[in-house]
Order: structure tokens, then sequence, then C-alpha cells
């Protein structure tokens, strides 16, 4: 039978095109007639085949046909591969499909590029901190240069779970507390991938498809536990939760995968109401559903079901692609048979995968993606890494900058940022570890192609500063413990010493010092997936490195890499400064430099609430009040909702992030103290940079809905605006109140602005002070 793709478009696609071409602008309609015909020409197999996503197994380059998925490729039994890295390798494989297959269909090719191809940037968590919502896009928009000239064409990001609690590896991955925070940054990350404009998204080949993880609920694990069971009501699902999701679909974006915890008792990977009822037809998605990896095989386990049974609700829910499991191309065909699954269903889960493709461009040029011209040109450019390094000094989170003597008989001024002078030694066990510094979800770094930080350091401060380096101690006492939080090649090389002889080396190293910058906290896999932690303190022999640093009297700077909020109530009270780095990606060491040597004034503010203790988990920002809410000012009162051997606050607040300045604001004026419900309020602060470095703040708007028809939270983020001011400057900054603002879900889930008053907060943090009061009519 001849080729259905020999024809003159397919002659054409042989030539390799740049990285600006845009593909043909056509019509839905253009795309309808061309999915009907190819539809028809299908047997059930094809199909089905198109709904499944195997892995890929190891391909060298030239071998793709003998390679583990070259059989079904041919077959047409597979729609897509994933994690199957290089641009030759990828051309081999698309190169069986289009010309060995019956119907010549074009794969898709999928990656976890998660925040960076080879030019990594901080992990989500870290990147969120930055409130900067045109450099996330822009970090979005380098993986995707990167990638596509490495023939990836669909990325599985961005996450944008909702989680209130660190102890689930997986806040790494996302994006913090806060829906509303969360909403902007998946619209920004959906544009960087698949491009800005919705009207042409996707048409240039340095743009990729975008899939918006995990829907829904995943960061809600009950105990913090990594794929655990979720369980909420659906009005805090919708105010809470749900946000962020929309978001991204508003966006465009093209995918989106099933989670997999259940919902209302029934797993999201088999949950028509959540697949159909919310995403289709309450939201308008109009494209595929992924599982998860062995999502559809994994609902054995949780008892709904064998697996023909589990694959039939899954297609019959609104899923579409199989991951792995090889449910739908082991048994849908016998469900089909069986009247389980109507052909209608297969034909419409079919339709989106073959959509997906034809809107990438793939049926005119199989091998947009692949232009062997590209990587060399494209990945790991110096521009990049300028993108990446700017970045990442805007993520990082300054703590605590405590006043101490620089100088014996000098008045006390704080410790950062550090003077370009003398010794600073460099002490702790992630103080000179390449592999560590990408973070989490790195799949396509380079990893021993970064510098540490001590390289980086004594890279940039050559001729100026001495830089000196002891690892001080082992990343955790348990042998064991660090085994398994050094997975995936980021092995800190366990050092078989005494903690003794360790710790005396690092005193040696300190002894010599003017400063100590101790390099300290989580390995890069301590957080992540399958990653979830009970205690949030810093590891035991670290503590004790730390302890033992300070009591030498040179000034330390507690310099954390973290993915997770951790319990730092000692380190807060003892340590002189604390500049949280997360992981900063691949250019971490050069940003850390330039944050600690200050040519960089840190701004970034954090995302997710740091508790105590993890007796306080989960704790946030905005949660609600009850009816016999803690006085404020108070740490505990009998019969009030408190606990007896903690204040309720946390260590440190959402929004929260110092910097080398001070900012001051002004009281919030109004426009007006009122509005209808087709009008608007001006909200406006005065914000002045009263310190003597110039310095971003990212100015904050809260809003507290005084009496509702159900219980409203104690503030929530409404409006976020990041500002620069140089040293003495003043600058207004407006927000416009609309009733929009105001809604939320209500008993019935109607999405609502109910009359009455408001209070607004305006300031640096969660915990802002500036209030005035509004009227909705």
């Amino acid at each position: 039978m001849k080729k259905f793709f020999q024809r003159t478009s397919l002659l054409l696609a042989a030539a390799f095109i740049g990285a600006a071409t845009l593909q043909a602008q056509k019509s839905p309609q253009d795309m309808d007639r061309f999915i009907d015909a190819l539809i028809k020409r299908m047997t059930v197999e094809e199909k089905i085949g198109q709904l499944n996503l195997p892995v890929t197994g190891e391909i060298t380059t030239g071998q793709a046909k003998s390679s583990d998925v070259a059989k079904k490729i041919e077959q047409g039994l597979v729609g897509g591969l994933f994690n199957l890295k290089g641009v030759a390798k990828i051309r081999d494989v698309q190169k069986l499909a289009v010309e060995n297959s019956r119907l010549g269909i074009p794969l898709l090719f999928g990656m976890d590029v998660i925040h960076g191809y080879e030019t990594i940037f901080p992990i989500p968590l870290g990147l969120s901190c930055t409130w900067d919502m045109a450099a996330i896009q822009e970090s979005a928009r380098i993986a995707a240069i990167e990638a596509s000239a490495d023939g990836i064409s669909w990325t599985f990001s961005p996450m944008v779970d909702i989680s209130r609690d660190p102890r689930w590896g997986r806040v790494s991955e996302g994006s913090g507390e806060d829906p509303f925070l969360g909403g902007a940054i998946a619209k920004a990350m959906v544009y960087g991938y698949q491009g800005g404009n919705l009207s042409d998204q996707l048409r240039r080949n340095d743009e990729i498809l975008a899939c918006v993880k995990h829907f829904a609920l995943y960061g809600a694990g009950e105990a913090g536990r990594d794929y655990n069971t979720v369980d909420m009501s659906r009005n805090r699902m919708f105010n809470e939760y749900m946000y962020p999701y929309e978001a991204a679909v508003e966006a465009g974006v093209g995918s989106v995968m099933a989670s997999f915890n259940e919902i209302d008792g029934v797993p999201a990977t088999a949950n028509k109401w959540l697949m159909t009822d919310v995403l289709r037809k309450q939201w308008g998605f109009n494209g595929f559903v992924v599982t998860d990896f062995t999502g559809i095989s994994e609902m054995i386990e949780h008892g709904i079901g064998d697996l023909q049974t589990v694959s039939a609700r899954a297609l019959n829910a609104g899923v579409d692609m199989d991951m792995v499991s090889e449910g739908f191309v082991g048994t849908l065909k016998k469900s089909v048979m069986s009247g389980k699954v109507s052909m209608k269903t297969l034909d419409a889960a079919c339709r989106r995968i073959l959509e997906a493709k034809y809107k990438l461009g793939l049926f005119d040029n199989p091998y947009k993606y692949c232009d062997v011209n590209r990587p060399a040109r494209d990945i790991f450019t110096k521009e990049h890494r300028a993108a990446a390094r700017r970045i990442a000094a805007e993520s990082f989170v300054l703590l605590k900058n405590g006043s101490i003597k620089q100088h014996p008989g000098s008045l006390p001024e704080p410790l950062l940022p550090l003077k370009k002078e003398g010794t600073v030694a460099v002490i702790g066990p992630l103080g000179n570890t390449r592999s560590n510094m990408p973070g989490t979800w790195s799949v396509a770094a380079r990893l021993n192609d970064y510098p540490s930080l001590y390289e980086g350091l004594k890279e940039m401060m050559s001729g100026k500063v001495n830089i000196t380096y002891a690892k001080g101690s082992n990343l955790i006492g348990d042998a064991a413990y660090e085994e398994r939080a050094t997975m995936f090649g980021r092995s800190l090389n366990r050092d078989n010493r005494t903690d003794k002889e360790l710790l005396d080396e690092a005193l040696k190293t300190a002894a010599g010092a003017d400063v100590i910058v101790a390099a300290l906290g989580e390995s890069s896999e301590m957080s992540g997936e399958s990653s979830s932690r009970t205690n949030l303190d810093l590891p035991d022999v670290q503590r004790s490195l730390l302890e033992a640093l300070l009591k030498t009297g040179k000034p330390v700077v507690l310099t954390l890499f973290t993915g997770r909020p951790l319990t730092l109530t000692w380190e807060q009270a003892n340590v002189p400064a604390i500049l949280n780095v997360w992981f900063g990606g691949s250019e971490a060491a050069y940003a850390i430099g330039d944050v600690l040597f200050g040519d960089v004034n840190p701004g970034g503010k954090l995302t997710m609430t740091f508790p105590k203790n993890v007796g306080q988990i989960p704790l946030f920002y905005n949660h609600k009040n009850t009816g016999r809410p803690l006085q404020a000012g108070k740490w505990f009162e009998k019969f009030r909702s408190n606990y007896l051997d903690v204040a309720n606050e946390p260590l440190y607040p959402f929004g929260y992030g110092l910097s080398y300045t001070t900012f001051e604001y002004s009281d919030i004026a109004l426009s007006t103290p009122s509005m209808g419900q087709n009008g608007s309020i001006t909200a406006v602060v005065t914000v002045t940079n009263t310190g003597k470095r110039d310095g971003a703040e990212v100015v904050q708007l809260y809003i507290r809905d005084l009496v509702g028809s159900i219980t409203r939270p104690v503030r929530e983020l409404k409006g976020f605006e990041k500002v620069f001011l140089r040293a003495g400057e003043s600058k207004t900054v407006s927000f416009k109140i609309t009733p929009e603002l105001l809604r939320f879900y209500d008993y019935d889930l109607n999405h609502v602005a109910e009359p009455g008053e408001f209070d607004l907060f305006i300031g640096g943090s969660s915990q802002a002070t500036k209030t005035a009061r509004i009227t909705l009519k």
C-alpha cells in the first residue's frame, strides 16, 4: 500500500530548517479534513497504537531498527516515545515511523525538561521565588529552544501542583503554596514553551508542546508521602488547588498529565468527572490527556479492576495516551469488540493525539525538530548561560543578615555582602559537588560540566580573594540514608574518614580564613519524586559541623542548598547570615558568588512557608480562621487554637525575603472606597528604597473577605509587582481591584463575588501591615 505521506510535503521535509522557521498557518477546517481522512484509513490496532507511549530503551545512533521498540513502531503501535536524548537518535527513530509503518504517522518525542535542558535554571520552587514572570517565561523559552534543537517536541512541564506540606519531596518541582501566584507561573511557563501568542503557538521549530501536571491535587497527598491518597471537599479543590491547572488551559497548554492519586475515591486516571466534566466541558480544554508513568496499571493496586477493566475506565473517563503500562495497546481492542469501549470514544482519543501532531507541524515535516546543525548552535550557549546565571541570582532568598563587627574596633554592620578581600573558606559536603548543583529533575544536564560552589568562587575571585575548601562532614551520618539521597549519579563521594577527622580538617581550614561559607543542606536528590522526609532539620553531622564552625568565632554564612522548606529554628537563632540558594542550576556557583560578594542584591521572596518544626505542618499563610483564633501577639491561651510547645507563627512566612537594602511603604490610597459589580478600585502605595544599595522589591497585595456565605481565608494574594529602586528612589505602585479578583466558589460551586467589605493589605510579605477597607456593592 502506498505510504500515506509519500507526497510533496514529505519530500520538502527532508530539507532541514533553521531555528526561526515558521510552519504554514492552516485553518481548523484544514486540520479536521486531514484527520478525518487519516482516521478512515486506520485500523483499530493503529488507532490504539497512537495512544501508546512506551519506554524508549537505549537506542544507539544508526541502530534504531534493532531497538526494542522498532517492531512496534513499524506495526503502527506507538504514538510517541520519551526521554530519548540526541537529535541523531531521534531522527533515526522518526524515520522508522515515517518510512517503515503502513501510514507513516510521525511520532511525538517527549522528555522531562523541567527547569532547563542542558542550560539548567533553578529548580521550579526556586524559580517561583523570583516572582518575575518575564524571567520564568524566558527560562521556559530557552529550555524549549535547547530541547527542540535536540529533537524533543514535547515536555512534561510545568508542574503546577499546590502543596502546603514540605515533607513531600516534589514541592521542589512546583511553585509553592499559593494558587494565584501558581496560576501566573503556569501561564508564563506554557507561553515560554509553546509561544506567547495564542493564535500561533507551536508554529516555530523552537517551540514545543507543554504538558501541565499532575491533574489534579497531587500535592495534597496525606502525610506528605508521594503517590498517597488525597481526600478533600470540592469546595476546597476549586478555591485552593485547581486554579493553576485552569490557568495553564487558558494559556493554551496542549496536553495534561493525570495524577497518581485518587479523587473522591476514584483514581484521577479513571475519573470522568475530573477529565471530562471539569477539564473539557467546564474549562474547554481541547488537547490530549496522558497518564503518568504506569498510571493505568497502577490502578490495579488501587483496587478498581484488572488491566482490561482499568484501561477501559481510563479511556472512557477521557484519558487519551497510556504512558508505559501498555494497557491500551494490550486490551482496548478486546474492550471495543465487547462493547465496553465505543469506537466513537476510541476515535476521539486517537483524534486528539493526531491533532497535537498536526498542530506541531509534524505531518508537514516529520523532521521539523531534527536539524542536526542546531545542537551546536542552540544548546548551552553563552547567552543562555548568562540568562541562567542572572535568573538564579534572582531566585535566592536572604533569610537572615545579622550585623557583626567586620574588624576589631569597628561598628557592627551586616555580614553580607562579603568584602572582596582576605580568605574565604568554603566548608561543607555541598561545597564541592558538581553533580548536585543543577538540582533534581535535570534529566538532560551535563552533570560534571557545571562548576561546584568552591570551583566557581575560586574562578570568580582569582587575584582578589583566597578561596579555600574542606568537606567538613559527610552529607548524613547514616551511610545507607546518604545512598538513598544521592541517586542518579548525584553521589557526594562519601568520605570514609571519621567524623572527627573530617571536622579537624575543616577547623584547620577555618582557622586560616576571615569568613566561612558553610555549604550545607540537602543533596539534590533529597527532594524530588519519591523523596519525602519526616525530619526537615539539617542532617545530624551537618548540624554538628555548623556548631563547631560557629564556635571558632569566625563570621559564618550558611549557604543553604535545599529543594523544600527546612526547619531552621536553631540556625535562625545562632547563625549570623543565611542565604537560601535552593539548587540554582548550571550557573549556580557563579550566581551565588554574585550575591555573596554584592554584585547582585538578593531580592527573592519565599513562595512556601517555612515552619518552626514539622509538627506545625501543614502550615500556610492563606488559612481559615477558627471560632477560637489566637489573639494577635499571643503565644498561648487556654481554649484557643494553639500549641503548648511552640507559637502558631512560621519561622519565615510566605512572601518573605530580605535585601541588602531596606524598603518603606506609604499608607494605601484608594481611588474610591466602594465599587459596583462592574466597577473597579485602584489601590496605590509609594515604595521607597531607604537603604544605600539599589535593589528589587516584590510589592504584594493581599485581600480578606470579611463576611462570606462560607468561611473565607484570613488573607489571599491577589496581586504583585516586582520593582527595581535605586538607593533613595521612590516609586508608585498601583493595583486595579475588580470584582473578578474578589470571586470565590460558594457552597454550590458557583463562582461569585459577594457584596460586602474587604480588607486590603500591601507590603513585602504575607504579613503586610498597611491596610485599607473597600466595599463591593
